[in-house]
């Protein structure tokens, strides 16, 4: 039980700390963080949980992570689903809490940081794009934390590549869907939005598993290591 309770609690803390920057700081009057201080947001979270939980775990974080990982032969298939069970309960933990918060003064939710295309992307992006945005920047994560935690790779760093990775991604894509990236992240935010943000929510489900998947497969048969 270690394990998904390590998963649970570091979704919950990647929730937290990056959706949290974002409905509570980013626009805060005269000291905004913005897309900058967000996009960060994301990235540390995910650099202090690896330090921290990844040695139990390996710090997933996300269920396209998870299938990723099993695609190109780097985790047990068996233990996926309760991975992604802790991590889809973890995220949601983590969005209630900020829900709590963000209503406290009685603000309203707003989009709650929740992931959308058309009227719903920051940028007015349409589907299209947002398609193509999720898939290519999910592939290129999988690509990373695949490279980062090789046997090949410089012991110790995995982490800081990866937080670094995820912040890129987000100033990349925050415009243009507010960045899912993680179906977790996404499924909790659009619990507490509702209507148009459970509408839109398959496409920031499936989208992060096939890109992911792909990605897995890709570095599992072109760049893993002999073995």
């Amino acid at each position: 039980m270690k394990i998904y309770l390590a998963e649970f609690i570091g979704t919950c803390w990647l929730v937290i700390g990056g959706c949290g920057s974002a409905v509570l700081a980013a626009a805060f009057p005269g000291v905004g963080i913005g897309l900058l201080g967000v996009s960060l947001a994301f990235g540390l979270t995910v650099l202090t949980i690896a330090y921290a939980l990844g040695p139990i775990s390996g710090a997933h974080l996300n269920p396209a992570v998870t299938i990723g990982l099993v695609a190109a032969g780097k985790f047990e298939a068996r233990l996926a689903p309760m991975y992604i069970l802790a991590q889809v309960l973890g995220a949601i933990l983590g969005a209630a809490f900020l829900y709590v918060v963000v209503t406290g003064n009685g603000s309203q939710i707003g989009d709650f940081a929740a992931n959308g295309y058309r009227e719903h992307s920051p940028g007015k992006y349409g589907l299209k794009a947002a398609l193509a945005t999720e898939f290519v920047m999910t592939a290129m994560f999988l690509f990373i934390i695949l490279g980062a935690t090789a046997k090949r790779a410089a012991n110790g760093f995995a982490g800081i590549a990866i937080g670094l990775a995820l912040s890129l991604i987000h100033l990349i894509s925050i415009p243009v869907t507010n960045t899912s990236v993680n179906p977790a992240r996404s499924i909790s935010q659009a619990v507490f939005v509702g209507g148009w943000a459970i509408e839109q929510l398959w496409l920031f489900i499936l989208i992060p598993i096939i890109g992911a998947a792909v990605a897995g497969l890709s570095y599992k048969y072109l760049l893993d290591e002999p073995t």
